[in-house]
């Protein structure tokens, strides 16, 4: 049997080579597009659905804010991003072992996160490039980093609804940080 120390040690370890895959995977795949795209450039992908696009945000989720050119929103944005990673540890912390995909979607959140706190940080604004549409609808264009928090937080209301009542009953191989 492990030593609990030992254990929380590894999922600690795991979790932030988990999500710094993640974050690398998202600032690789708009890496791409700034490489080759112009700025409002898009390539269609498939017809009538969807396209790469590369545009830029500096506002929140699906535009909020963008049109507000200031310092303070910027700093509000990343305080908010750091304030939310810890809501996530205590979330990440507060599902049972057996509720994994409450915690899958902790991190998921986490890694989304800290792939557009970067883009906050190193350029004052998110890449987006995926552009999903039907007709003239379309949803706002997002990016990896959107995708992750958005499935994660899809994952988390699914598990704190559906699964949190049933994670003490599960059984793990005893280990309080069970991934």
């Amino acid at each position: 049997m492990k030593e609990q120390g030992g254990s929380n040690v590894r999922t600690v370890s795991i979790i932030a080579m988990v999500i710094t895959t993640l974050a690398v995977a998202d600032q690789y795949t708009k890496g791409l597009v700034e490489a080759r795209l112009s700025l409002g450039e898009s390539m269609n992908i498939i017809p009538g659905f969807f396209d790469i696009v590369y545009i830029t945000n500096k506002g929140a989720a699906f535009g909020f804010l963008s049109g507000v050119d200031s310092v303070w929103v910027h700093r509000g944005f990343t305080a908010f991003t750091l304030v939310a990673m810890v809501a996530l540890v205590m979330m990440y912390r507060s599902f049972p072992p057996g509720v994994r995909l409450g915690r899958v979607a902790a991190v998921m959140i986490a890694a989304g996160a800290v792939g557009n706190l970067i883009d906050r940080i190193e350029q004052g604004y998110v890449t987006d490039f995926l552009l999903v549409y039907i007709g003239k609808y379309q949803w706002p264009a997002f990016n990896l980093a959107d995708s992750l928090i958005s499935v994660g937080v899809v994952f988390m209301a699914y598990s704190l609804v559906f699964l949190m009542g049933q994670g003490e009953e599960r059984e793990t191989d005893g280990t309080e940080d069970d991934i």
